[in-house]
């Protein structure tokens, strides 16, 4: 499984929606995910992939990450793995 499908496996569990649901175009917010959500959602990615994703809950607007659509999050994600990689 590709890190597309599997961060939209994930935020689609958050969200309580089939995969198939969401599109790269999703926001958090037009698939109803919550801040609480959202921050369960970058910890199951974490996991996951083993990474640590720069997101700060209570200030998401001042995290090194882009949270603003699916597409955005497969990309940082995508980034941060190519980081850790040796």
């Amino acid at each position: 499984m590709n890190v597309k499908d599997k961060v939209i496996e994930i935020i689609a569990e958050q969200a309580m929606l089939e995969p198939s649901d969401i599109t790269m175009d999703s926001t958090p917010e037009s698939i109803g995910i919550d801040s609480l959500g959202l921050v369960e959602a970058i910890f199951a990615i974490e996991e996951t992939f083993d990474i640590s994703v720069p997101f700060n809950a209570n200030e998401p607007e001042k995290s090194d990450f882009d949270i603003s659509s699916v597409a955005s999050i497969v990309a940082g994600i995508e980034r941060l793995i190519a980081e850790k990689a040796p």
